[in-house]
């Protein structure tokens, strides 16, 4: 599951380097918005995202007959975590990065200013005018993420992997190294990379994945 401002693309190189049998059960979807149309209604907080993703979640566990691996990507991270936590009897592994559920995180710059309600959308980084709204959607209604989803996060259960880029700018790798120890999850620190890891490292990260997802068969 991509992030903020990515789609489904941003997991193409890790994607290329799996093997043929894992790749071939691969699902990269889309955030509603994130180059493809919003279902009616749908206002892109992140109560709707977590819904949404759940909702496929159950499609591919109905479809496999069984708890599925998820990986995720900064704010793909915040919505697989939680997820992980509500529905673990979806999620057989998880595999997440570049943001984590930790309360002692507090927003990077560019997201403070997305909350304010004066930003419009031409201060967002994103030529996609619908991908734009949903994005200052999506962090206004997130201001207290970090105290409302992050609780009870030590009740997760599925086999963990956390990647991180050692270098991220906007979560830096102390987030990363204190949800690992809290969630008593493998922890790969890529040394040298900074928050894409999916496009900056695929080869590593396809590595860790197979093996992740192997350690837990």
């Amino acid at each position: 599951m991509h992030g903020v401002p990515d789609t489904h693309d941003l997991w193409d190189d890790v994607l290329a380097h799996l093997s043929s049998g894992a790749a071939s059960g691969a699902i990269a979807p889309d955030l509603p918005g994130f180059g493809c149309p919003v279902p009616d209604g749908f206002t892109a907080t992140k109560e709707e995202y977590l819904a949404w993703l759940i909702g496929r979640v159950e499609e591919a566990v109905d479809s496999t007959g069984g708890p599925v691996d998820l990986v995720g990507h900064d704010w793909g991270t915040l919505l697989t975590q939680r997820l992980a936590v509500e529905r673990p009897d979806l999620v057989r592994t998880l595999a997440s990065g570049a943001a984590a559920l930790e309360p002692t995180y507090e927003w990077h710059e560019f997201a403070k200013a997305w909350q304010r309600p004066e930003t419009g959308i031409e201060m967002v980084p994103t030529s996609d005018a619908r991908m734009a709204e949903c994005i200052l959607s999506l962090y206004r209604s997130a201001v207290d993420v970090y105290a409302e989803w992050t609780g009870d996060i030590e009740s997760l259960t599925a086999r963990s992997l956390v990647v991180w880029g050692a270098d991220d700018p906007f979560v830096g790798r102390a987030f990363g190294e204190r949800f690992a120890e809290r969630t008593k999850a493998d922890l790969l620190m890529l040394e040298g990379c900074g928050h894409w890891w999916p496009r900056e490292r695929p080869a590593e990260v396809a590595a860790a994945l197979e093996a992740h997802w192997n350690a837990a068969s």
